[in-house]
């Protein structure tokens, strides 16, 4: 035999509920059937809504009864094709009505709402529905539950008398029809008589009653979902459906905020060991969630994540609790007292305070409730005044494999750490199969992500980037971020969601991710956005994983990297200004990232896609000391020097270098060396020494008056350098030598120059645009390492950017 249980939901359209016949019925050819159904989906809100009209005097009261019995005989009319039947049904349904409307007019006439009243009013709701879907099963038998279901009262509070339920429940059901209808959620007192309830949710607490007390095979909870899911799916849309469960943990997830389940509905058929399945009654097929006592294969040490909103936390704090007996019953106490219900509790070792967690909309009720409570204390300074703090929202870890697992709690807080959330209270009970931590509400969404990802329920980690910059380099990033994306998914388990691409005059934004197929036009027709309003959307949008990608050559953006790194966002710069920037800015970026355990990456600064950076960095974290750096860094002028000859003057090559995309847009910008010199600046930094680009010696090849004046008078002088460039070149020529701009450190000490190179030197036979770096350490002093390669070009430094991004991606 089997137990159904059929939410609002499953019988509040017409599809739902000839979806339940059709379950019902396939059901019923196997094995007897006991169905219990809840009201039609919000019947019960409008039932109590209502109730409030009359209660006013409000004539509102009467429209909204109306509406009621609209939608109950519309559902008639439309699911009962029987003439007979249908007649039958209406006679039954419109004396409920009856009855509810001269209740209401009752409370209208006389402005009272007694309890009793209010559980007789909210009982129409299950008899409705119930005597509704009783006549579409053709050959079940409808059984009032108020005769076997009983409650009484004890300490003022509403409870299941569970010896006689069971006793009346047995009898009632000695001789078991194929499929038996029971309305759930009401019930009756054992004393009075008088009709009373199982509280919100009941209708589940009816059908455990019902399995338990029968020895059911299963109780099967039918409901609008697949099943418990990982994470509440609103939130985090990789969440899916957990196939298994053992009983503590659905409790857990119940409690705090998993609303499948009526939490009460699990203890009944725990006792007797009995299975609770839950489906989908708009996906019958689908496998759902089967909670029982043992999980096999259970190996993640949490199975979910859930959550609260509209936390209010109050501190109990005085130095007058410490050591004294009573203090926590008596806060429990006078809130149960008053029905106020604590779901958290944090108490320091130290016993000077005490923090529970309530909802919000009790938070004011229960600050006057303990201020009360603890008057006299407060009075003579024993006590505090009672201290809140509200909008917050509290976060529950569950799985019972945590109490085999060492380092849960460590990566909790260390993954909300790294993501820049604070953890405002924490609570966790010696069964080790849940923790509960508060954070500020505004943080509940990136706490969930980062959960979720970190403890590797999510099917992809996911990284959140935010590209600024299209241009030659940003545009190329994002063409390799769309051809490896299905590459990343489907082998290395990583989503690289873009979240944000900005231009320099525009911006866009999609938390779920951008269309890079259409990013250009969507570009076009986006607001305008400048450098400050970019930074306000990516903080406000507050995204867990999140990257910051400058892939422009802008200094407005590059100041925006200190607000990312203290929010936690690390930053990838393909811009090398931050970096090179003065020596107490870029300290300041790099002890940021640190302490926030973000990271602040610009390997692409030098050399493009050349690993130099990260070489250096090896190199030091090994124990070795960069003694000396010898380089060719700049692309730009290693072609000019590499292109001049007999036939092409150095004026020529400069004007090439611009053409095929060399150079900067005024070479002059290369021509100076400050390219070079902040390039030298970062790999001097990088290697362990304090310097900033007024301290670079600089030996240049072109005129300081060159540099002063208008880039067309620039390009009208250049020629004149002609002549004396042929000379030094044939001159090297003879002696079979070549012209490098060389940046040099030596012990500290930097600077740049254009250099005679032999033919024996390492640096004569570099070709094109290529770049070359030679670094002297003390485990390499003998024989330099050298690291050579292409080190200009949007293509290899978009995909040093990449690499970037994976680095951060597998940590």
């Amino acid at each position: 035999m089997k137990v159904l249980k059929f939410g609002g939901t499953s019988v509040g359209s017409v599809s739902s509920i000839l979806s339940l016949r059709n379950i019902v019925e396939k059901e019923a050819k196997r094995q007897p059937v006991i169905v219990v159904v809840s009201a039609l989906g919000g019947v019960t809100d409008h039932l109590i809504a209502t109730s409030q009209f009359a209660l006013k005097g409000d004539e509102c009261w009467r429209e909204e009864y109306d509406k009621m019995v609209d939608r109950h005989h519309k559902m008639i009319d439309t699911i009962i094709t029987d003439p007979y039947d249908r007649e039958q049904l209406f006679k039954t349904v419109d004396t409920l009505f009856e009855q509810l409307h001269s209740i209401y007019y009752g409370v209208y006439l006389i402005h009272d709402l007694s309890q009793k009243t209010q559980d007789t009013i909210v009982s129409y709701g299950e008899r409705l529905s119930s005597n509704i879907v009783s006549t579409l099963i053709r050959g079940s038998k409808w059984f009032d539950a108020r005769k076997f279901i009983k409650t009484e009262e004890k300490f003022g509070k509403r409870s299941l008398d569970s010896d006689l339920t069971n006793k009346l429940v047995g009898k009632t059901f000695a001789e078991l029809p194929r499929i038996s209808l029971v309305p759930g959620f009401i019930a009756q007192d054992r004393d009075s008589g008088d009709i009373t309830n199982l509280g919100r949710g009941g209708s589940d607490y009816t059908a455990a009653i019902l399995a338990a007390s029968l020895d059911a095979e299963v109780l099967e909870i039918w409901t609008d979902v697949d099943g418990f899911m990982t994470a509440d799916p609103r939130v985090i849309k990789s969440a899916y459906t957990i196939n298994e469960l053992s009983y503590i943990e659905a409790m857990e997830l119940c409690n705090f905020g998993a609303k499948v389940v009526y939490p009460p509905t699990i203890y009944p058929v725990c006792v007797k060991n009995i299975p609770i399945k839950v489906k989908n009654t708009f996906n019958p097929d689908g496998q759902g969630t089967i909670i029982k006592s043992h999980i096999e294969n259970n190996q993640k040490p949490i199975k979910g994540i859930s959550s609260i909103k509209d936390t209010t936390l109050i501190t109990v704090t005085g130095l007058s609790m410490v050591g004294v007996v009573g203090v926590n019953r008596r806060i429990f106490t006078s809130l149960a007292n008053n029905g106020i219900s604590v779901f958290l509790v944090s108490q320091a070792s130290s016993e000077n305070s005490t923090s529970i967690g309530v909802k919000d909309g009790d938070a004011e009720k229960a600050v006057n409730i303990l201020n009360e409570e603890f008057q006299l204390e407060i009075e003579d300074g024993r006590m505090f005044p009672m201290h809140k703090e509200s909008g917050l929202a509290t976060v529950a870890i569950v799985g019972e494999n945590m109490k085999h697992s060492a380092g849960i709690a460590g990566k909790l807080f260390g993954t909300l750490g790294r993501s820049g959330i604070s953890v405002i209270a924490l609570a966790q009970g010696s069964s080790e199969t849940n923790i509960s931590f508060v954070v500020r509400g505004e943080a509940l969404r990136k706490a969930l992500n980062v959960l979720h990802d970190s403890f590797f329920l999510s099917e992809y980690k996911v990284l959140n980037l935010f590209i600024c910059g299209v241009g030659t380099v940003g545009g190329k990033l994002i063409e390799q971020i769309k051809s490896q994306y299905d590459e990343l998914k489907q082998h290395s388990h990583l989503k690289l969601n873009v979240v944000g691409i900005a231009s320099s005059h525009n911006a866009i934004f999609n938390r779920d991710g951008i269309d890079l197929d259409n990013y250009h036009e969507l570009l076009k027709t986006s607001e305008e956005s400048n450098p400050e309003q970019l930074r306000d959307k990516i903080l406000g949008m507050n995204i867990f994983n999140s990257v910051f990608v400058d892939c422009t050559a802008s200094k407005e953006v590059a100041a925006l990297y200190l607000s990312f790194l203290q929010h936690n966002i690390s930053v990838i710069a393909a811009n090398k200004i931050a970096a090179s920037s003065p020596y107490d800015n870029y300290e300041l970026l790099k002890q940021t990232a640190l302490q926030r355990g973000v990271k602040f990456r610009f390997e692409t600064n030098v050399g493009a896609g050349l690993p130099i950076i990260g070489t250096i960095n090896d190199l030091r974290n090994s124990g070795d000391k960069i003694l000396k750096i010898e380089a060719v860094l700049s692309g730009t002028l290693n072609f000019i020097f590499n292109e001049i000859s007999n036939d092409v003057p150095f004026s020529e090559t400069v004007l090439r270098a611009k053409e095929q995309g060399y150079s900067e847009p005024d070479p002059r910008i290369d021509l100076s060396g400050t390219d070079v010199i902040r390039k030298l600046v970062i790999l001097t930094r990088e290697a362990g020494y304090k310097v900033d680009q007024e301290d670079v010696e600089k030996h240049l090849f072109v005129p300081e008056d060159y540099f002063q004046c208008s880039e067309e008078e620039f390009w009208k002088h250049l020629p004149n350098l002609d002549k004396e460039f042929e000379k030094q070149r044939k001159r090297l020529a003879k002696e079979n030598k070549r012209w490098r701009f060389v940046a040099t450190m030596d012990h500290g000490k930097t600077t740049v120059a254009l250099k005679e190179v032999d033919a024996m030197h390492p640096f004569y036979n570099l070709e094109g645009s290529n770049n070359i770096v030679l670094l002297t350490t003390e485990r390499y002093k003998e024989y330099p390492m050298q690291i050579q390669g292409y080190g200009a070009g949007a293509s290899v430094t978009a995909a040093g950017v990449f690499a970037n991004i994976m680095s951060i991606a597998n940590i």
